[in-house]
């Protein structure tokens, strides 16, 4: 299946960068620049998928086409676009076009996400309406410009010269002030609510709360009950808040999620259809195959050899 990696597995990175830098187990930063004749320094090729990313994963792309799956969703990254993917995502580079290519990317961890002082509901503007897959989002010159200055101010805070009392917090302000100035690029140029302020209500973090449960519990449970026991609210109003912001019920949501990890075992773990079935909490393998067949509209054994 597609494992989970940590920064420190990605440092393979470092081969093909021609700027790299990490902060402990926090960021690895790396800017990859290829000319048209410099067949050799491709990434993906180093960088073997899936991936199962423990944290968020930012890239950015000056020059060059990329195709890859951002949980299964093919996606394709080119030239002046940018792309948030969320934590816990399955990425799997399918393929870096020849010629010349430029390419910024950071990984955050998990970990220093919840220690950056960013709100992450706000993420939610700018990401796909089920939070589920990254966005590819074009960008305009001015955007370009004010968004690698942070990439650059972001290598340079890691030299290894600097004062580490200091280093983490300016980090910390930094990859915050990137993210804020990315959604309010996306927003003017989209032109979405141009002049609202960014602020969280009380429904958005009910919406941001249940997606991060979702994620954390898929495995195990699959109850819209369950998810709003969590969040101290009725599955009814839960449902509601769910299908008014993300155009999707709560139980579409916890089924994508579901079926998203059952494709992924089913193709990359190596276990056959009842060993998935255990994992994903069912009651048997019969129970699983109906669910599986009922939301994609084959059965395990199919896909699996599909």
């Amino acid at each position: 299946m597609g494992k989970t990696v940590n920064l420190q597995q990605l440092t393979a990175l470092a081969n093909v960068a021609t700027e790299y830098s990490t902060l402990s187990d926090d960021y690895l930063f790396a800017h990859i620049q290829r000319t048209e004749g410099d067949v050799e320094r491709s990434w993906h090729s180093r960088v073997p998928g899936p991936l199962r990313i423990d944290g968020m994963a930012l890239l950015l792309c000056l020059e060059g086409r990329m195709e890859l799956d951002i949980n299964m969703t093919p996606c394709t990254l080119t030239p002046d676009c940018i792309t948030v993917i969320p934590p816990g995502s399955i990425i799997d580079t399918r393929e870096v076009a020849p010629g010349a290519w430029d390419c910024y990317a950071l990984f955050v961890s998990a970990d220093f996400m919840r220690d950056i002082n960013f709100d992450p509901n706000v993420l939610a503007r700018i990401q796909h309406r089920d939070g589920l897959t990254g966005t590819i989002h074009h960008i305009d010159h001015e955007g370009l410009d004010n968004i690698r200055r942070y990439f650059d101010l972001l290598h340079l805070n890691s030299n290894p010269g600097h004062n580490p009392a200091y280093t983490k917090p300016i980090a910390r302000c930094l990859i915050a002030a990137l993210m804020y100035n990315i959604i309010e690029v996306v927003m003017r140029i989209s032109g979405d609510a141009e002049n609202e302020p960014v602020h969280t209500s009380r429904r958005l973090t009910y919406v941001h709360s249940f997606m991060s449960l979702v994620h954390r519990h898929h495995r195990q449970e699959r109850s819209v009950a369950f998810y709003a026991e969590k969040l101290c609210i009725s599955p009814k109003y839960l449902s509601l808040i769910i299908k008014e912001h993300t155009g999707r019920s709560a139980a579409q949501i916890i089924d994508n999620l579901v079926i998203l990890e059952a494709k992924n075992l089913l193709r990359y773990s190596g276990k056959n259809v009842q060993q998935v079935a255990y994992e994903l909490n069912f009651p048997n393998q019969s129970s699983f195959g109906k669910y599986f067949k009922h939301l994609t509209g084959m059965s395990p054994s199919e896909y699996q050899r599909s």
